[in-house]
């Protein structure tokens, strides 16, 4: 028998108050997906990693504001977890985006749509509201759906599956590709996923 693991990846999702209820109602999870709906609109960006970058820089061709939600205070030399200097650059002389320091979302405020955000300072715990917020994208990681397989395929610290080049995992006939795989998950992009899914079914075959 051959199995080919293909069963994705899921985003570590906002653990503030009202980011489940308002999840697809102004918070996202994928500005691809849904930047377009915020054209003209003021936004807060979550997560300080190279995709949280990549992530705010796109949303600049929609908004007219983006304000970058960043956990550390602006003089930390540890303030971004971004690893693409140039990246930062781009967003940081980039004058759509705004910086919000040592600071975490604490709450997302609005009924049936996103109408504003709560934000608490992580070094006086003030929290402040943002009432002019119209969305919320959310980029703070990514989680494989590989939980089922624990004890029986071998993974990373993070859940990734540990393949060869040739998506192989150390069980013959198990095949891990895509968003699951170790190499690939780090990339988490559609071309690679379906490069994957070839090399593994003329493995397979």
């Amino acid at each position: 028998p051959v199995v080919i693991v293909s069963t994705g990846a899921g985003p570590v999702e906002l653990p503030a108050k009202g980011a489940k209820e308002l999840k697809g109602k102004g918070l996202s999870y994928c500005a691809v997906c849904d930047g377009y709906f915020f054209k003209g609109k003021t936004l807060v960006e979550v997560g300080a990693g190279d995709s949280g970058f990549t992530e705010a820089l796109f949303l600049t061709r929609f908004a007219d504001e983006i304000r970058m939600v960043v956990r550390h205070p602006e003089d930390s030399p540890q303030k971004f977890r971004a690893k693409d200097q140039m990246l930062v650059n781009k967003v940081l002389e980039n004058p759509k985006v705004k910086f919000v320091w040592n600071s975490v979302v604490e709450e997302i405020q609005g009924q049936n749509r996103v109408e504003g955000v709560a934000i608490k300072n992580l070094a006086t715990g003030e929290v402040t509201p943002m009432d002019d917020v119209d969305g919320v994208f959310v980029n703070i990681g990514h989680f494989p759906d590989t939980g089922f397989l624990k004890g029986k395929l071998e993974m990373d610290e993070g859940g990734y599956l540990v393949t060869d080049r040739r998506t192989r995992t150390e069980v013959p006939g198990v095949f891990g590709v895509g968003d699951v795989r170790k190499f690939s998950g780090a990339y988490a992009h559609a071309v690679i996923a379906a490069a994957d899914g070839c090399n593994a079914a003329l493995e397979a075959e």
